[in-house]
């Protein structure tokens, strides 16, 4: 957890939703119903403005929507094929893994995201469930990010990359699986952006009543075990699309 996940606002959309600048640059070619690793995907940052000599300025910040890759390369790194092993962080051990904690100081970002999914097993059946708000409002899953430089090739572009954090699951939740992402309330997108910060272990908490009453658990058909298969009916309920659910986690 998390391995899979949906992201099909446009980033205008998101934008709005996270009061951020569009930075994408026509980057993300449109909405992306099964999103997995080494996928590039939209983040949320907030930095230090530069000038044209590169300087950042102290004095204000700028938060924008930026294209990063999903599976974090670790500046020291010798090469990037790291990435997909590196898709989630331990918020448990990021601020102490070497792979994550200058990021985890430094450079966190935030991943909206549809939902995400996840594999119940049942003996040897593993049934998807698909997790999103009811109100059809972005999930903030907290992430890392970081940028990495191919020291074989100094000219070639550096490859911006981000891991989603992740957190022991909780109530319901934790009956799909043990681990989930943080999810950022609104309330806490500003401290957990703030790139003056480097503490920000506080806001890695168990979301509250409220925001899992906001939730909804839904069985959705095995068609999204392929990352071949990419449409809306991947996020349909299981009993629409005519198939039998394991049992109803709508309550």
């Amino acid at each position: 957890m998390c391995g899979r996940y949906a992201s099909t606002k446009n980033p205008a959309t998101l934008a709005a939703e996270f009061d951020a600048l569009d930075a994408t640059e026509d980057a993300i070619s449109g909405p992306d119903y099964n999103v997995a690793p080494t996928r590039n995907v939209v983040a949320v940052v907030q930095r230090h403005p530069r000038d044209e000599a590169g300087e950042p300025d102290p004095t204000t910040t700028e938060r924008s929507l930026r294209v990063m890759r999903w599976g974090l390369v670790p500046a020291w790194a010798k090469d990037a094929g790291i990435a997909a092993k590196m898709i989630n962080a331990r918020s448990e051990s990021a601020a102490t893994k070497p792979a994550f904690r200058t990021s985890m100081a430094n450079r966190r970002c935030i991943m909206p995201a549809d939902g995400w999914y996840e594999w119940q097993r049942d003996g040897k059946v593993k049934q998807p469930f698909f997790t999103t708000r009811k109100d059809g409002a972005s999930l903030a899953m907290a992430g890392l990010w970081t940028v990495w430089r191919d020291k074989q090739k100094p000219d070639s572009e550096p490859l911006v990359t981000c891991a989603v954090l992740t957190m022991p699951a909780v109530e319901q939740l934790a009956e799909i699986h043990d681990r989930m992402p943080v999810l950022l309330p609104p309330s806490a997108w500003n401290a957990w952006l703030d790139p003056d910060s480097t503490d920000a272990s506080a806001l890695i908490v168990p979301p509250s009543e409220e925001f899992l009453a906001a939730l909804e658990l839904r069985p959705v058909s095995t068609a999204v075990n392929s990352v071949k298969n990419n449409d809306p009916s991947l996020l349909d309920p299981l009993r629409e699309q005519g198939e039998p659910a394991l049992f109803d986690q709508r309550k």
